[in-house]
């Protein structure tokens, strides 16, 4: 977990130097390479180090797949994407699980990583056969026609303005200032507000799933499967609610929108590029529908503690309601980061994901500690209090977060322009 959740922050500046495509491909066949390795282990410590491995190659897909959608997908469209994005990630974390338990059972623990190498090379060959470099600095938006390692083999012609080869893109020489170039986005007022917003929802949301299985255990004497079958509601609402959110967001973005173009007599299908309209509220766009979740997620989360005395099927619903709200939640926060950094999209996610994590990470081991000193009901009750008061950074944010915004785009755009004079 450690490695899955640090690399991405590299992978991200990565990306924005060399491309997506190159650290997409390397990164993956690294995670296949693991996956051979780990079927093959024949230590503890063996095991541990491809683990480690196997995590640093298939972190790569969370920031890059970001940053894939920040470079092609408008603004207005951008909400779609990343709850497609979502959606598809949550739906192998909730049916993993039970199809790894499934092959363990009948074949061994090594078929699991048999089969991840197997279908490592199904996405690898996809990739190199299809998809096309989207960094800006090299494909610009769309038009110009690709070279080399930037190409994919099938599904791109050779339409496009040409580039000269004394024009082609130079990767910029990487530093340890360039690796750490996520971490710069913590100095950031709007984007820390964002992240901590973010990371509570998340931490809460891991404590609630982390907890199962020894709080089932007591509450219904559940046997090994049935303890299986219980995470599928959370499965399956983390599945809905990144899907669901995706359209939610396109249409708040769209109603947002309008208001702009209304009150400065713009046609209604403008397209607001921050760098032409820099002063649209995305903030406001984006959590127009946060109070609702939230509210859903702090009710949900403060009855869950009580339910698990009650019968069975009231936690199995309350699970779903609160993987589905807070997963909506995440989409909604991820996608602002993107909006609020759209030049280093990868990057915005990376330190997203960090911040998250280890906030997530903290609560995990915090809360069999609470469980167990004050009961289930007290502690559960305590973190929905939380999430409420968490409500007060999303008015920060759509209060103060547009002027700290508009305070960066002009210090940035200051920066550039002084990089061009020189």
């Amino acid at each position: 977990m450690i490695f899955q959740v640090l690399a991405p922050t590299f992978w991200g500046p990565l990306a924005y130097s060399y491309g997506r495509r190159p650290i997409f491909l390397s990164t993956l066949f690294v995670y296949l390479l693991a996956n051979i390795a780990l079927a093959q282990s024949k230590s503890f410590a063996m095991l541990m180090f491809f683990r480690g491995l196997q995590a640093i190659g298939s972190s790569s897909t969370i920031a890059i797949g970001a940053g894939v959608i920040g470079d092609i997908a408008l603004g207005s469209e951008r909400g779609g994407f990343m709850g497609l994005f979502g959606g598809i990630r949550m739906f192998g974390q909730a049916i993993g699980p039970v199809f790894g338990g499934i092959l363990t059972q009948y074949l061994g623990f090594r078929s699991i990583f048999y089969f991840l190498t197997g279908f490592a090379a199904v996405v690898i060959i996809m990739l190199a056969l299809y998809l096309p470099e989207t960094l800006r600095k090299i494909a610009g938006d769309g038009s110009r026609r690709l070279y080399g390692i930037y190409k994919p083999v099938l599904g791109h012609s050779n339409q496009g303005t040409p580039v000269p080869v004394e024009e082609r893109y130079k990767p910029s020489e990487i530093s340890l200032s360039t690796l750490l170039d996520s971490f710069k986005l913590l100095a950031e007022k709007d984007v820390f507000v964002a992240l901590i917003f973010g990371a509570i929802t998340y931490s809460i949301w891991s404590m609630i799933t982390s907890s199962t299985s020894s709080l089932w255990q007591e509450a219904y004497e559940l046997n090994s499967l049935q303890l299986g079958l219980v995470f599928l509601p959370n499965g399956f609402g983390c599945v809905l609610g990144s899907l669901i959110t995706g359209k939610l967001m396109d249409r708040d973005y769209k109603k947002e929108a309008a208001r702009y173009c209304g009150a400065r007599n713009l046609p209604k299908e403008t397209e607001l590029k921050q760098q032409k309209y820099p002063d649209f509220p995305i903030e406001r766009a984006r959590l127009r529908s946060v109070y609702f979740l939230n509210g859903a997620f702090v009710v949900a989360t403060a009855v869950y503690g009580f339910s698990v005395e009650w019968h069975i099927s009231v936690p199995l619903i309350l699970q779903f309601i609160t993987a589905f709200t807070a997963t909506a939640i995440f989409n909604i926060n991820s996608t602002l980061m993107i909006d609020l950094y759209p030049s280093k999209p990868a990057s915005a996610t990376a330190i997203n994901n960090l911040v998250r994590c280890t906030l997530g990470a903290i609560g995990v081991g915090f809360i069999e500690k609470s469980i167990n000193a004050i009961k289930a009901a007290p502690t559960f009750l305590a973190l929905a209090s939380i999430a409420f008061a968490s409500i007060g950074l999303v008015i920060i944010e759509k209060k103060w977060g547009p002027k700290w915004r508009m305070e960066r785009f002009h210090r940035l755009k200051s920066l550039e322009e002084v990089k061009d004079k020189v």
